[in-house]
Protein backbone atom coordinates (compact mmCIF):
# COMPACT_ATOMS: atom_id res chain seq x y z
CA UNK A 1 0.00 0.00 0.00
CA UNK A 2 1.08 3.54 -0.72
CA UNK A 3 1.05 6.12 2.05
CA UNK A 4 -0.90 8.76 0.19
CA UNK A 5 -3.59 10.79 1.90
CA UNK A 6 -6.68 11.64 -0.11
CA UNK A 7 -8.84 12.51 2.89
CA UNK A 8 -9.21 16.11 1.71
CA UNK A 9 -9.04 16.43 -2.09
CA UNK A 10 -8.27 19.94 -3.25
CA UNK A 11 -11.54 20.23 -5.21
CA UNK A 12 -14.91 18.41 -5.22
CA UNK A 13 -14.36 14.86 -6.40
CA UNK A 14 -15.54 13.78 -9.84
CA UNK A 15 -14.62 10.18 -10.71
CA UNK A 16 -15.58 8.27 -13.81
CA UNK A 17 -16.00 4.85 -15.36
CA UNK A 18 -15.66 4.74 -19.15
CA UNK A 19 -15.74 1.23 -20.62
CA UNK A 20 -15.80 0.29 -24.28
CA UNK A 21 -18.82 -1.80 -25.36
CA UNK A 22 -16.82 -4.68 -26.81
CA UNK A 23 -17.72 -8.21 -25.77
CA UNK A 24 -19.06 -9.16 -22.36
CA UNK A 25 -18.40 -7.10 -19.22
CA UNK A 26 -15.63 -8.67 -17.15
CA UNK A 27 -14.51 -8.77 -13.54
CA UNK A 28 -11.54 -6.40 -13.97
CA UNK A 29 -13.81 -3.80 -15.55
CA UNK A 30 -16.34 -4.09 -12.72
CA UNK A 31 -13.60 -3.82 -10.07
CA UNK A 32 -12.49 -0.53 -11.67
CA UNK A 33 -16.09 0.71 -11.69
CA UNK A 34 -16.53 -0.28 -8.02
CA UNK A 35 -13.37 1.49 -6.83
CA UNK A 36 -14.17 4.65 -8.81
CA UNK A 37 -17.76 4.66 -7.58
CA UNK A 38 -16.78 4.01 -3.95
CA UNK A 39 -14.15 6.75 -4.09
CA UNK A 40 -16.66 9.27 -5.40
CA UNK A 41 -19.31 8.26 -2.87
CA UNK A 42 -16.82 8.30 0.01
CA UNK A 43 -15.94 11.90 -0.73
CA UNK A 44 -19.50 13.00 -1.46
CA UNK A 45 -18.51 13.60 -5.08
CA UNK A 46 -19.97 12.83 -8.48
CA UNK A 47 -19.68 9.62 -10.45
CA UNK A 48 -19.71 9.84 -14.25
CA UNK A 49 -20.52 6.82 -16.41
CA UNK A 50 -19.70 7.27 -20.09
CA UNK A 51 -19.26 4.94 -23.03
CA UNK A 52 -16.14 4.95 -25.20
CA UNK A 53 -17.61 3.62 -28.42
CA UNK A 54 -15.62 5.22 -31.23
CA UNK A 55 -14.18 1.90 -32.46
CA UNK A 56 -16.91 1.03 -34.93
CA UNK A 57 -15.20 -2.25 -35.87
CA UNK A 58 -15.55 -3.66 -32.34
CA UNK A 59 -18.25 -1.72 -30.47
CA UNK A 60 -21.85 -2.93 -30.61
CA UNK A 61 -25.23 -2.09 -29.13
CA UNK A 62 -25.65 -5.45 -27.42
CA UNK A 63 -22.48 -4.90 -25.39
CA UNK A 64 -23.62 -1.38 -24.55
CA UNK A 65 -26.96 -2.68 -23.25
CA UNK A 66 -25.15 -5.35 -21.19
CA UNK A 67 -22.90 -2.72 -19.61
CA UNK A 68 -25.88 -0.67 -18.50
CA UNK A 69 -27.69 -3.79 -17.24
CA UNK A 70 -24.68 -4.94 -15.21
CA UNK A 71 -24.21 -1.52 -13.64
CA UNK A 72 -27.86 -1.54 -12.57
CA UNK A 73 -27.61 -5.09 -11.20
CA UNK A 74 -24.50 -4.24 -9.18
CA UNK A 75 -26.18 -1.10 -7.84
CA UNK A 76 -23.39 1.23 -9.03
CA UNK A 77 -25.57 4.26 -9.71
CA UNK A 78 -24.23 7.25 -11.61
CA UNK A 79 -24.81 11.00 -11.44
CA UNK A 80 -24.07 11.68 -15.11
CA UNK A 81 -24.30 9.32 -18.05
CA UNK A 82 -26.68 7.22 -20.14
CA UNK A 83 -30.33 7.25 -19.00
CA UNK A 84 -29.51 9.94 -16.43
CA UNK A 85 -28.13 12.71 -18.64
CA UNK A 86 -26.20 15.61 -17.18
CA UNK A 87 -24.64 18.95 -18.03
CA UNK A 88 -21.72 17.52 -20.01
CA UNK A 89 -23.46 15.15 -22.40
CA UNK A 90 -23.76 13.35 -24.61
CA UNK A 91 -22.10 10.50 -22.75
CA UNK A 92 -21.40 8.21 -25.68
CA UNK A 93 -18.26 9.13 -27.57
CA UNK A 94 -19.81 8.17 -30.89
CA UNK A 95 -22.12 11.17 -30.38
CA UNK A 96 -19.24 13.57 -29.62
CA UNK A 97 -17.18 13.39 -32.82
CA UNK A 98 -17.61 17.09 -33.54
CA UNK A 99 -16.18 17.85 -30.08
CA UNK A 100 -13.00 15.88 -30.79
CA UNK A 101 -12.59 17.43 -34.25
CA UNK A 102 -12.81 20.90 -32.71
CA UNK A 103 -10.29 20.07 -29.95
CA UNK A 104 -7.85 18.56 -32.47
CA UNK A 105 -8.06 21.71 -34.59
CA UNK A 106 -7.44 23.92 -31.55
CA UNK A 107 -4.34 21.87 -30.70
CA UNK A 108 -3.09 22.28 -34.28
CA UNK A 109 -3.76 26.01 -34.30
CA UNK A 110 -1.94 26.49 -30.99
CA UNK A 111 1.11 24.49 -32.12
CA UNK A 112 0.55 21.62 -29.69
CA UNK A 113 -0.08 19.18 -32.53
CA UNK A 114 1.02 18.74 -36.12
CA UNK A 115 0.21 16.77 -39.24
CA UNK A 116 2.55 13.88 -40.03
CA UNK A 117 2.63 12.29 -43.47
CA UNK A 118 4.89 9.27 -42.83
CA UNK A 119 3.88 6.09 -44.60
CA UNK A 120 3.64 2.85 -42.64
CA UNK A 121 6.68 1.50 -44.49
CA UNK A 122 8.77 4.58 -43.67
CA UNK A 123 7.81 4.39 -40.00
CA UNK A 124 8.68 0.71 -39.77
CA UNK A 125 12.05 1.19 -41.46
CA UNK A 126 13.04 4.01 -39.10
CA UNK A 127 11.85 2.05 -36.05
CA UNK A 128 13.90 -0.97 -37.07
CA UNK A 129 16.94 1.24 -37.51
CA UNK A 130 16.41 2.76 -34.05
CA UNK A 131 16.12 -0.69 -32.47
CA UNK A 132 19.30 -1.80 -34.21
CA UNK A 133 21.09 1.23 -32.78
CA UNK A 134 19.76 0.51 -29.29
CA UNK A 135 17.55 3.60 -29.25
CA UNK A 136 13.84 4.00 -28.34
CA UNK A 137 11.68 2.96 -31.28
CA UNK A 138 8.88 5.48 -30.84
CA UNK A 139 8.20 8.26 -33.29
CA UNK A 140 11.38 10.19 -34.11
CA UNK A 141 9.68 13.54 -34.79
CA UNK A 142 10.73 13.69 -38.45
CA UNK A 143 7.57 15.57 -39.49
CA UNK A 144 7.39 17.73 -36.39
CA UNK A 145 8.47 20.92 -38.13
CA UNK A 146 7.52 20.54 -41.76
CA UNK A 147 7.38 23.72 -43.78
CA UNK A 148 4.13 24.52 -45.63
CA UNK A 149 5.92 23.63 -48.87
CA UNK A 150 6.96 20.20 -47.56
CA UNK A 151 3.43 19.50 -46.33
CA UNK A 152 1.99 20.57 -49.68
CA UNK A 153 4.40 18.25 -51.50
CA UNK A 154 3.32 15.28 -49.41
CA UNK A 155 -0.34 16.11 -50.02
CA UNK A 156 0.36 16.36 -53.74
CA UNK A 157 1.54 12.75 -53.55
CA UNK A 158 -1.89 11.85 -52.20
CA UNK A 159 -0.68 11.20 -48.66
CA UNK A 160 -3.29 11.62 -45.92
CA UNK A 161 -1.75 12.79 -42.63
CA UNK A 162 -2.35 11.67 -39.10
CA UNK A 163 -2.37 14.29 -36.35
CA UNK A 164 0.32 13.84 -33.72
CA UNK A 165 0.54 15.57 -30.36
CA UNK A 166 3.82 17.39 -29.82
CA UNK A 167 5.22 16.10 -26.53
CA UNK A 168 7.28 18.65 -24.56
CA UNK A 169 10.85 17.37 -24.31
CA UNK A 170 11.13 16.78 -20.58
CA UNK A 171 10.90 14.06 -17.97
CA UNK A 172 7.48 13.42 -16.50
CA UNK A 173 6.98 12.90 -12.77
CA UNK A 174 3.62 12.46 -11.07
CA UNK A 175 2.30 10.98 -7.82
CA UNK A 176 0.17 7.94 -8.46
CA UNK A 177 -2.57 7.52 -5.85
CA UNK A 178 -1.77 3.80 -5.56
CA UNK A 179 1.94 3.57 -6.42
CA UNK A 180 3.49 6.82 -5.21
CA UNK A 181 5.91 8.94 -7.23
CA UNK A 182 6.61 7.73 -10.77
CA UNK A 183 8.95 9.21 -13.38
CA UNK A 184 9.06 8.62 -17.13
CA UNK A 185 12.13 9.84 -18.99
CA UNK A 186 11.58 12.11 -22.00
CA UNK A 187 13.22 9.55 -24.29
CA UNK A 188 10.41 7.07 -23.50
CA UNK A 189 7.51 9.40 -24.28
CA UNK A 190 7.53 10.39 -27.96
CA UNK A 191 4.98 12.29 -30.03
CA UNK A 192 1.84 10.20 -30.46
CA UNK A 193 -1.11 10.00 -32.83
CA UNK A 194 -4.38 11.56 -31.68
CA UNK A 195 -6.31 11.44 -34.99
CA UNK A 196 -6.01 8.79 -37.68
CA UNK A 197 -5.53 9.64 -41.34
CA UNK A 198 -9.24 8.94 -41.93
CA UNK A 199 -10.18 11.58 -39.37
CA UNK A 200 -11.13 9.15 -36.61
CA UNK A 201 -10.01 10.36 -33.16
CA UNK A 202 -8.11 7.89 -31.01
CA UNK A 203 -8.46 7.05 -27.32
CA UNK A 204 -5.36 9.15 -26.72
CA UNK A 205 -7.44 12.24 -27.59
CA UNK A 206 -11.02 11.33 -26.74
CA UNK A 207 -10.38 10.11 -23.21
CA UNK A 208 -8.48 13.17 -21.91
CA UNK A 209 -10.83 15.51 -23.80
CA UNK A 210 -13.89 14.06 -22.10
CA UNK A 211 -12.19 14.02 -18.70
CA UNK A 212 -11.28 17.69 -19.11
CA UNK A 213 -14.70 18.81 -20.33
CA UNK A 214 -16.54 16.74 -17.70
CA UNK A 215 -14.41 18.08 -14.87
CA UNK A 216 -12.99 14.70 -13.82
CA UNK A 217 -10.67 15.15 -10.85
CA UNK A 218 -9.56 11.56 -10.20
CA UNK A 219 -8.85 8.87 -12.78
CA UNK A 220 -8.79 5.32 -11.43
CA UNK A 221 -7.91 2.71 -14.04
CA UNK A 222 -5.91 -0.45 -14.67
CA UNK A 223 -2.13 -0.55 -14.42
CA UNK A 224 -1.91 -1.56 -18.09
CA UNK A 225 -2.64 2.12 -18.88
CA UNK A 226 0.13 3.46 -16.64
CA UNK A 227 2.56 4.11 -19.52
CA UNK A 228 0.05 6.42 -21.24
CA UNK A 229 -0.23 8.72 -18.23
CA UNK A 230 2.59 11.16 -19.21
CA UNK A 231 0.89 11.69 -22.57
CA UNK A 232 -2.40 12.47 -20.89
CA UNK A 233 -0.78 14.86 -18.42
CA UNK A 234 0.85 16.68 -21.34
CA UNK A 235 -2.52 16.99 -23.03
CA UNK A 236 -4.12 18.42 -19.88
CA UNK A 237 -1.37 21.03 -19.71
CA UNK A 238 -2.04 21.94 -23.33
CA UNK A 239 -5.79 22.08 -22.65
CA UNK A 240 -5.20 24.46 -19.75
CA UNK A 241 -3.15 26.72 -22.00
CA UNK A 242 -5.80 26.97 -24.72
CA UNK A 243 -8.81 27.07 -22.40
CA UNK A 244 -10.31 23.58 -22.73
CA UNK A 245 -11.86 22.21 -19.55
CA UNK A 246 -11.29 23.38 -16.01
CA UNK A 247 -7.59 24.14 -16.34
CA UNK A 248 -6.33 21.39 -14.02
CA UNK A 249 -4.80 17.93 -14.34
CA UNK A 250 -6.64 15.02 -12.68
CA UNK A 251 -4.92 12.80 -10.17
CA UNK A 252 -4.25 9.24 -11.35
CA UNK A 253 -4.46 5.92 -9.54
CA UNK A 254 -3.51 2.72 -11.35
CA UNK A 255 -5.15 -0.40 -9.97
CA UNK A 256 -3.33 -3.75 -9.76
CA UNK A 257 -3.90 -6.55 -12.24
CA UNK A 258 -6.37 -9.29 -11.34
CA UNK A 259 -4.57 -12.59 -11.81
CA UNK A 260 -6.07 -15.92 -12.84
CA UNK A 261 -4.72 -19.46 -13.00
CA UNK A 262 -1.04 -20.02 -13.69
CA UNK A 263 0.11 -16.66 -12.35
CA UNK A 264 -1.12 -14.77 -15.39
CA UNK A 265 -3.47 -11.83 -15.84
CA UNK A 266 -7.14 -12.79 -15.75
CA UNK A 267 -8.25 -12.75 -19.36
CA UNK A 268 -11.64 -11.96 -20.86
CA UNK A 269 -11.56 -15.53 -22.13
CA UNK A 270 -11.26 -17.01 -18.63
CA UNK A 271 -14.65 -18.37 -17.48
CA UNK A 272 -14.47 -16.67 -14.09
CA UNK A 273 -13.88 -13.31 -15.78
CA UNK A 274 -17.27 -13.13 -17.47
CA UNK A 275 -19.43 -10.91 -15.28
CA UNK A 276 -22.63 -12.07 -16.96
CA UNK A 277 -22.22 -15.56 -15.48
CA UNK A 278 -22.49 -14.51 -11.86
CA UNK A 279 -26.16 -13.59 -11.66
CA UNK A 280 -27.45 -16.84 -13.24
CA UNK A 281 -25.03 -18.79 -11.02
CA UNK A 282 -26.80 -17.35 -7.99
CA UNK A 283 -24.46 -14.61 -6.78
CA UNK A 284 -25.88 -11.66 -4.89
CA UNK A 285 -24.66 -8.32 -6.25
CA UNK A 286 -23.51 -7.28 -2.77
CA UNK A 287 -21.65 -10.57 -2.36
CA UNK A 288 -19.85 -10.19 -5.68
CA UNK A 289 -19.04 -6.54 -4.98
CA UNK A 290 -17.68 -7.46 -1.55
CA UNK A 291 -15.35 -10.02 -3.12
CA UNK A 292 -14.24 -7.70 -5.92
CA UNK A 293 -13.40 -5.07 -3.32
CA UNK A 294 -10.97 -7.56 -1.78
CA UNK A 295 -9.05 -7.70 -5.08
CA UNK A 296 -6.56 -5.11 -3.94
CA UNK A 297 -8.24 -3.55 -0.89
CA UNK A 298 -9.45 -4.58 2.55
CA UNK A 299 -11.61 -2.92 5.16
CA UNK A 300 -9.51 -4.46 7.96
CA UNK A 301 -6.80 -7.10 8.27
CA UNK A 302 -9.11 -9.51 10.10
CA UNK A 303 -12.35 -8.90 8.22
CA UNK A 304 -13.46 -10.06 4.78
CA UNK A 305 -17.24 -9.62 4.90
CA UNK A 306 -18.74 -6.14 4.84
CA UNK A 307 -21.63 -4.24 3.33
CA UNK A 308 -21.19 -1.84 0.45
CA UNK A 309 -22.20 1.16 2.62
CA UNK A 310 -19.43 0.10 5.03
CA UNK A 311 -17.01 -0.03 2.12
CA UNK A 312 -18.00 3.46 0.98
CA UNK A 313 -17.45 4.83 4.47
CA UNK A 314 -13.98 3.27 4.76
CA UNK A 315 -12.68 3.38 1.19
CA UNK A 316 -9.53 5.34 0.36
CA UNK A 317 -7.64 4.81 -2.87
CA UNK A 318 -4.32 5.19 -1.06
CA UNK A 319 -5.14 1.96 0.81
CA UNK A 320 -5.23 -0.10 -2.38
CA UNK A 321 -2.37 -2.56 -2.64
CA UNK A 322 -0.27 -2.09 -5.77
CA UNK A 323 0.57 -5.81 -5.99
CA UNK A 324 -1.50 -8.03 -8.32
CA UNK A 325 -4.62 -9.57 -6.79
CA UNK A 326 -5.46 -13.23 -7.38
CA UNK A 327 -9.02 -14.20 -8.24
CA UNK A 328 -10.28 -17.17 -6.20
CA UNK A 329 -13.74 -18.41 -7.19
CA UNK A 330 -14.05 -20.52 -4.03
CA UNK A 331 -13.48 -17.49 -1.84
CA UNK A 332 -15.91 -15.47 -3.95
CA UNK A 333 -18.57 -18.13 -3.34
CA UNK A 334 -17.81 -18.21 0.39
CA UNK A 335 -18.15 -14.43 0.63
CA UNK A 336 -21.43 -14.68 -1.26
CA UNK A 337 -22.68 -17.32 1.15
CA UNK A 338 -21.98 -14.98 4.05
CA UNK A 339 -24.12 -12.32 2.40
CA UNK A 340 -26.92 -14.83 1.77
CA UNK A 341 -27.01 -15.56 5.48
CA UNK A 342 -27.22 -11.85 6.27
CA UNK A 343 -30.52 -11.55 4.39
CA UNK A 344 -33.86 -11.82 6.12
CA UNK A 345 -36.00 -14.82 5.18
CA UNK A 346 -38.45 -12.51 3.41
CA UNK A 347 -35.72 -10.79 1.37
CA UNK A 348 -34.16 -14.12 0.46
CA UNK A 349 -37.56 -15.51 -0.62
CA UNK A 350 -38.05 -12.54 -2.97
CA UNK A 351 -34.59 -12.97 -4.46
CA UNK A 352 -35.18 -16.68 -5.04
CA UNK A 353 -38.37 -16.19 -7.05
CA UNK A 354 -36.64 -15.41 -10.39
CA UNK A 355 -34.47 -18.53 -10.11
CA UNK A 356 -37.51 -20.74 -9.50
CA UNK A 357 -39.23 -19.07 -12.44
CA UNK A 358 -36.22 -19.72 -14.69
CA UNK A 359 -36.32 -23.39 -13.63
CA UNK A 360 -40.02 -23.59 -14.54
CA UNK A 361 -41.01 -24.35 -10.93
CA UNK A 362 -42.94 -21.13 -10.33
CA UNK A 363 -45.24 -19.39 -12.79
CA UNK A 364 -44.27 -16.12 -14.44
CA UNK A 365 -47.09 -14.66 -12.36
CA UNK A 366 -46.58 -16.67 -9.15
CA UNK A 367 -49.65 -17.97 -7.36
CA UNK A 368 -50.19 -17.27 -3.68
CA UNK A 369 -49.75 -20.99 -3.03
CA UNK A 370 -46.37 -21.08 -4.79
CA UNK A 371 -45.13 -18.01 -2.93
CA UNK A 372 -46.43 -19.42 0.33
CA UNK A 373 -44.59 -22.70 -0.13
CA UNK A 374 -41.39 -20.89 -1.03
CA UNK A 375 -41.74 -18.58 1.97
CA UNK A 376 -42.23 -21.57 4.29
CA UNK A 377 -39.32 -23.48 2.74
CA UNK A 378 -36.81 -20.62 2.61
CA UNK A 379 -35.86 -20.81 6.33
CA UNK A 380 -35.08 -24.51 5.87
CA UNK A 381 -32.33 -23.80 3.34
CA UNK A 382 -31.24 -20.31 4.39
CA UNK A 383 -28.16 -21.47 6.30
CA UNK A 384 -27.28 -24.15 3.76
CA UNK A 385 -26.82 -21.97 0.69
CA UNK A 386 -23.75 -20.44 -0.86
CA UNK A 387 -25.39 -19.58 -4.18
CA UNK A 388 -29.07 -18.85 -4.75
CA UNK A 389 -29.31 -21.55 -7.41
CA UNK A 390 -28.64 -24.18 -4.75
CA UNK A 391 -32.09 -23.50 -3.31
CA UNK A 392 -33.67 -24.57 -6.59
CA UNK A 393 -32.06 -28.00 -6.39
CA UNK A 394 -32.82 -28.43 -2.69
CA UNK A 395 -36.48 -27.40 -2.94
CA UNK A 396 -37.39 -28.69 -6.38
CA UNK A 397 -39.26 -31.65 -4.85
CA UNK A 398 -41.85 -29.28 -3.34
CA UNK A 399 -42.81 -27.71 -6.66
CA UNK A 400 -42.79 -30.51 -9.22
CA UNK A 401 -45.93 -32.55 -9.84
CA UNK A 402 -46.06 -36.22 -8.91
CA UNK A 403 -45.84 -37.02 -12.63
CA UNK A 404 -42.67 -34.97 -13.06
CA UNK A 405 -41.05 -36.10 -9.82
CA UNK A 406 -38.00 -38.32 -10.17
CA UNK A 407 -35.39 -39.83 -7.88
CA UNK A 408 -31.67 -39.39 -8.48
CA UNK A 409 -30.42 -42.72 -9.82
CA UNK A 410 -27.17 -42.73 -7.86
CA UNK A 411 -28.96 -41.88 -4.61
CA UNK A 412 -31.59 -44.52 -5.30
CA UNK A 413 -28.93 -47.18 -5.88
CA UNK A 414 -27.34 -46.44 -2.50
CA UNK A 415 -30.49 -45.90 -0.44
CA UNK A 416 -33.38 -47.78 -2.04
CA UNK A 417 -31.98 -51.30 -2.14
CA UNK A 418 -33.88 -54.16 -0.50
CA UNK A 419 -33.09 -52.99 3.04
CA UNK A 420 -33.83 -49.40 2.16
CA UNK A 421 -37.22 -50.30 0.76
CA UNK A 422 -38.06 -52.14 3.98
CA UNK A 423 -37.40 -48.85 5.79
CA UNK A 424 -39.54 -46.93 3.32
CA UNK A 425 -42.41 -49.45 3.72
CA UNK A 426 -42.33 -49.13 7.49
CA UNK A 427 -42.13 -45.34 7.27
CA UNK A 428 -45.02 -45.25 4.81
CA UNK A 429 -47.30 -47.17 7.15
CA UNK A 430 -46.31 -45.07 10.17
CA UNK A 431 -46.90 -41.79 8.36
CA UNK A 432 -50.17 -42.96 6.81
CA UNK A 433 -51.45 -43.66 10.30
CA UNK A 434 -51.18 -39.99 11.30
CA UNK A 435 -54.82 -38.89 11.52
CA UNK A 436 -55.89 -35.85 9.49
CA UNK A 437 -54.16 -32.80 8.06
CA UNK A 438 -54.24 -30.98 11.38
CA UNK A 439 -51.97 -33.63 12.89
CA UNK A 440 -49.50 -33.50 9.96
CA UNK A 441 -46.85 -31.43 11.70
CA UNK A 442 -43.10 -31.58 11.99
CA UNK A 443 -43.20 -32.88 15.55
CA UNK A 444 -45.82 -35.56 14.80
CA UNK A 445 -43.92 -36.72 11.71
CA UNK A 446 -40.66 -36.89 13.65
CA UNK A 447 -42.32 -38.80 16.50
CA UNK A 448 -43.87 -41.37 14.18
CA UNK A 449 -40.66 -42.01 12.26
CA UNK A 450 -38.43 -42.23 15.32
CA UNK A 451 -40.83 -44.57 17.07
CA UNK A 452 -41.07 -46.88 14.07
CA UNK A 453 -37.60 -46.76 12.55
CA UNK A 454 -35.27 -46.13 15.47
CA UNK A 455 -37.11 -47.58 18.45
CA UNK A 456 -39.01 -50.26 16.54
CA UNK A 457 -36.41 -51.38 13.96
CA UNK A 458 -33.32 -50.43 15.94
CA UNK A 459 -31.83 -48.40 13.09
CA UNK A 460 -29.34 -45.59 13.40
CA UNK A 461 -30.71 -42.19 12.21
CA UNK A 462 -28.70 -42.18 8.97
CA UNK A 463 -29.96 -45.62 7.94
CA UNK A 464 -33.46 -44.82 9.17
CA UNK A 465 -34.03 -41.48 7.52
CA UNK A 466 -31.82 -41.68 4.40
CA UNK A 467 -34.12 -43.98 2.40
CA UNK A 468 -37.18 -41.93 3.39
CA UNK A 469 -35.46 -38.73 2.36
CA UNK A 470 -34.48 -40.07 -1.06
CA UNK A 471 -37.92 -41.58 -1.70
CA UNK A 472 -39.79 -38.40 -0.73
CA UNK A 473 -37.49 -35.66 -2.04
CA UNK A 474 -35.60 -37.47 -4.80
CA UNK A 475 -32.17 -36.77 -3.34
CA UNK A 476 -30.04 -37.52 -0.31
CA UNK A 477 -29.39 -33.76 -0.06
CA UNK A 478 -32.47 -31.84 1.03
CA UNK A 479 -33.70 -29.55 3.80
CA UNK A 480 -34.38 -31.13 7.21
CA UNK A 481 -36.48 -34.22 6.61
CA UNK A 482 -39.38 -33.74 9.02
CA UNK A 483 -39.99 -30.12 8.02
CA UNK A 484 -39.74 -31.12 4.36
CA UNK A 485 -42.40 -33.78 4.75
CA UNK A 486 -44.69 -31.35 6.53
CA UNK A 487 -44.42 -28.92 3.59
CA UNK A 488 -44.83 -31.73 1.08
CA UNK A 489 -48.09 -32.74 2.72
CA UNK A 490 -49.60 -36.05 3.76
CA UNK A 491 -51.07 -37.07 0.42
CA UNK A 492 -47.97 -36.29 -1.67
CA UNK A 493 -45.62 -37.88 0.86
CA UNK A 494 -47.54 -41.15 0.87
CA UNK A 495 -47.78 -41.09 -2.94
CA UNK A 496 -44.01 -40.73 -3.31
CA UNK A 497 -43.27 -43.47 -0.80
CA UNK A 498 -45.73 -45.70 -2.65
CA UNK A 499 -44.00 -44.88 -5.95
CA UNK A 500 -40.64 -45.87 -4.51
CA UNK A 501 -42.15 -49.14 -3.32
CA UNK A 502 -44.09 -49.72 -6.51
Amino acid sequence: MTDISTDSPSRPVVARFCPSPTGNPHVGMARTALFSWAFARHHGGRFVFRIEDTDTSRDNEESYALLVEVMHWLGLDWDEGPEVGGPNGPYRQSERMDVYADVAQQLLDAGHAYKAYDSAEELEARRNAARAAGKPSGYDGLHRDLTPEQAAAYEAEGREPVIRFKMPQKDWTFTDLVRGEITFGAENVQDFVIVRANGQPLYTLTNPTDDALMGVTHVLRGEDLLSSTPRQIALYEAFAEIGIGGGFTPEFGHLPFVMGEGNRKLSKRDPESNLLDYKPKGFLPEGLLNYMALLGWSIADDRDVFSIPEMVEAFEIGSVNASPARFDIKKAEAINGSHVRLLTDADLRDRLVPYFQDAGLIDEMPTETQLGVLAAATPLVHERMTLLTEAVDMLRFLFVSDEEFSVDEADAAKNLDEKGLEVVRAARDALDAIPGTAEWTTSTIEGALRLTLIDGMGLKPRLAFGPVRVAATGSRISPPLFESLELLGHRRTIARLDAALG
